[in-house]
């Protein structure tokens, strides 16, 4: 009798212990001071967008610019 009340109990601690592994997979855990993703990390929405410039051909233009003032100052010289 005490055998078979053992083996329930360590059945459900067993099942208990699955349960909690089932239910802390997924999300974003910290393991020997680094932050691991989630396993879902490939289909999560982006939420950072870096600030850049609204213009898309913005660097050509700055260094367009760059060249015309270094052009009309060998010009001058």
């Amino acid at each position: 009798m005490v055998i078979r009340q053992f083996k329930n109990w360590s059945s459900l601690g067993v099942l208990g212990l699955a349960l909690i592994g089932l239910t802390s997979t997924g999300c974003q855990s910290s393991i020997g001071g680094q932050t691991l993703p989630s396993a879902y990390y490939l289909n999560d929405d982006v939420q950072f967008y870096p600030a850049g410039p609204e213009e898309q051909l913005y660097n050509q233009r700055e260094v367009l610019e760059q060249y015309k003032l270094e052009r009309k100052l060998q010009e001058d010289q």
